[in-house]
């Protein structure tokens, strides 16, 4: 009895916390300042769009890795 309840606890945990990292990393990404194309261009990057998240990115130059507004 005791094993399936510590199961359980610890299946209810997994869970919980495997719906908290989605909502953390979205918050997190909402809190980087995005710039535009041309500020990333001026900065010395390209703009180039990122499939596997479905945005675009800054590559290179001053602002490397920022998003796109």
């Amino acid at each position: 009895m005791r094993t399936r309840l510590l199961g359980l606890i610890a299946a209810a945990l997994l869970a919980a916390s495997g719906a908290v990292v989605p909502l953390a990393q979205a918050v997190a990404h909402a809190a980087v300042p995005a710039i535009d194309g041309n500020t990333c261009v001026d900065g010395g990057g390209t703009v180039e769009y990122e499939s596997t998240k479905g945005s675009w990115i800054c590559v290179d130059g001053d602002y490397d890795g920022k998003p796109i507004d």
